[in-house]
C-alpha cells in the first residue's frame, strides 16, 4: 500500500499541473534549508546617520570644531571639522552593544540584533544608492530584491501581492523603480501602498465596485479571462499581457482579503498602544499583520522624499524622525517574538547610506548659513538586521575612530544581497534569471555570504 501511494502521487500531481497550471506566486522549493520565510524591510529614506544611531565615535569629541588629523574621503559637497553626535550612547542588553538615545525602543531588543557598522556603497548621491541598494544596480533596469525574493519563494497568500511597498505622502525619489520588477514576469513587482490614508477605498483604489457584487463580477472576469487568454495565444503570450491578466485576478481576489489585512482597528487596543501612534506606527503594524497572512516581502518606507537626508539641523531633525518609528519598531520586534514569526522573520533596517562624521559647510539654497548637519556619505554606514536566521547581539564590522569610512570586514550591497539571500535558502549565485540573452542575478557578478550574521 505504502509503495502504491508513493508511485501514485507524481501521477496525480502530473495530471494537477495539465488541468490547473499553478499560480507564478505559488510556493516554490529553496535551493537549500533557510530559516526566514519572509521579510519587513524597515527603509529610512534620505540616508540616516551611523554617527547618530549605531556606530559611536568618542573621538568625533576630542576633535570637536577642529579638522581632523587625516585625508577625508571624497564627499558630495565640501565638509569642514569634526561633528560629535548631540546624542548620547551607552551599552545596551546582555552583548553591551553601544546604542545611541535617539533608539531607546529598538535597544530593548538588541540581543537579537545583528549590527553591521562597515556598510559601503558605490556614490554619495541618493538615486543611484537608492537602486544599489533596492535593486542591487545603480544604473540599469533590475528588479528589485523584495521582486527577487517573490520570484524565488512565490506567496502563501494568493488573495494579496506577494511583495507590497509602503511610502506614505507619494513615492520616494526614483519613485517605482525602488520596487520594480525589471525584466521579471511584472507579477512579482511591488505593489504600492500609499500609507498617509487610513481608508481602505483610499488606501487601496478600486478595492470595490460600487455598481456589481462580487458574484457578477467573478462571472465577468471569467470571460474576460477567455478573451485575453485567446488575444495572449496569438501573441506568443507576451510577459507585459500575461502580466495584465494575472493582475485582474489579484485585484479581484483583493477584494477578499485586503480589508482584512489594512483594518488596524481590528487589533487589541493594548497591541495598537504598543506600536504607538502616527503613520509610522499604523504602517509597521500593518506590515506584521500582511506577513501574518502570507505576503512574502513588505518594505515599510519612512516617508516620501528623503526626510532622512538631515544636511542642516541633525539634532532637531534626527530626534523628531526617530520619534516616529522607534516606538513601533521595538514593538514590531517584541511582537514578532511573542508570536513565535522572529525566528523565521527577516527584519532589515537602514538607508541608503551613512552621514560625515565632519559637519557639511553652508552652500547656497541649502544649509545656507548653518553648520549643524552632515553630507551624504557611502564610504561607511550602519545597517541592521533581526530575526530569520540572524545572529543577534552581534556586531559586524567598523568604520576608521572617526566614522568616515569601512575599515574592518568591510560589507559592501552586493555581500548584503548574498547574504539576505542566504537566510532564505538561496545561493546567489544560482536565484537566476535569463533575460537578453543572459543569465542575470541579484548581486550581478560579486557578492560573498557573510557567514558571521548568520546564526
Amino acid at each position: 500500500m505504502g509503495m502504491g501511494a508513493l508511485g501514485l502521487a507524481p501521477l496525480l500531481a502530473g495530471a494537477n499541473e495539465q488541468t490547473t497550471p499553478l499560480s507564478p506566486l505559488s510556493p516554490k522549493p529553496t535551493h537549500f534549508h533557510g530559516k526566514a520565510k519572509r521579510v519587513i524591510h524597515l527603509f529610512m529614506n534620505g540616508g540616516p546617520s551611523h554617527v547618530d544611531t549605531f556606530d559611536p565615535k568618542p573621538k568625533l569629541q576630542t576633535y570637536a570644531g577642529k579638522l581632523l588629523p587625516v585625508e577625508n574621503p571624497k564627499t558630495e559637497r565640501k565638509t569642514g571639522a569634526a561633528f560629535p553626535s548631540p546624542f548620547k550612547f551607552q551599552p545596551r542588553g546582555q552583548s553591551g552593544i553601544e546604542v545611541s538615545d535617539l533608539f531607546p525602543h529598538v535597544a530593548e531588543s538588541i540581543d537579537e540584533i545583528a549590527v553591521i557598522r562597515s556598510m559601503h556603497a558605490d556614490v554619495p548621491n541618493h538615486e543611484p544608492s537608492l537602486l544599489l541598494m533596492n535593486c542591487g544596480d545603480a544604473r540599469s533596469i533590475r528588479p528589485s530584491l523584495g521582486s527577487w525574493l517573490t520570484y524565488g519563494l512565490g506567496s502563501d497568500n494568493q488573495n494579496l501581492p506577494g511583495f507590497i511597498a509602503m511610502c506614505p505622502g507619494g513615492y520616494p525619489i526614483q519613485e517605482s523603480q525602488n520596487w520594480q520588477s525589471g525584466f521579471l514576469p511584472g507579477v512579482y513587482q511591488g505593489t504600492y501602498i500609499n500609507t498617509n490614508h487610513t481608508e481602505i477605498d483610499k488606501l487601496i483604489e478600486h478595492i470595490r465596485s460600487k455598481t456589481t457584487a462580487l458574484s457578477e463580477q467573478r462571472s465577468q472576469l471569467d470571460l474576460l479571462q477567455q478573451l485575453n487568454q485567446r488575444h495572449l495565444e496569438r501573441r506568443q503570450h507576451d510577459a507585459q499581457l500575461e502580466a495584465r491578466i494575472q493582475s485582474f485576478e489579484l485585484a479581484y481576489r483583493m477584494q477578499i482579503d485586503a480589508t482584512d489585512a489594512f483594518d488596524v482597528s481590528r487589533e487589541p487596543a493594548h497591541i495598537r498602544e504598543m506600536y504607538g501612534k502616527g503613520t509610522q506606527a499604523r504602517q509597521i503594524l500593518i506590515a506584521r499583520r500582511l506577513l501574518e497572512r502570507g505576503v512574502r516581502f513588505v518594505q515599510v518606507w519612512h516617508g516620501a522624499g528623503q526626510p532622512w537626508d538631515n544636511h542642516d539641523d541633525i539634532e532637531v531633525n534626527h530626534r523628531k524622525l526617530a520619534l516616529q518609528c522607534d516606538q513601533a519598531i521595538g514593538a514590531l520586534l517584541k511582537d514578532l517574538k511573542q508570536r513565535g514569526m522572529l525566528e523565521d522573520t527577516l527584519v532589515i533596517w537602514g538607508g541608503e547610506f551613512g552621514r560625515t562624521p565632519t559637519v557639511e559647510l553652508p552652500t547656497p539654497g541649502s544649509n545656507a548659513g548653518k553648520i549643524n548637519g552632515r553630507d551624504h556619505n557611502h564610504h561607511g554606514f550602519s545597517m541592521w538586521m533581526a530575526g530569520g536566521g540572524v545572529r543577534g547581539g552581534y556586531v559586524h564590522g567598523a568604520t576608521d575612530e572617526f566614522g568616515f569610512q569601512a575599515v574592518e570586514n568591510k560589507v559592501h550591497v552586493h555581500d548584503l544581497h548574498a547574504t539576505i539571500l542566504a537566510l532564505f535558502g538561496f545561493d546567489h549565485e544560482k536565484l537566476t534569471f535569463r533575460s537578453a540573452g543572459r543569465d542575470f542575478r541579484l548581486t550581478d557578478v560579486e557578492g560573498n555570504i557573510i557567514r558571521d550574521l548568520i546564526a
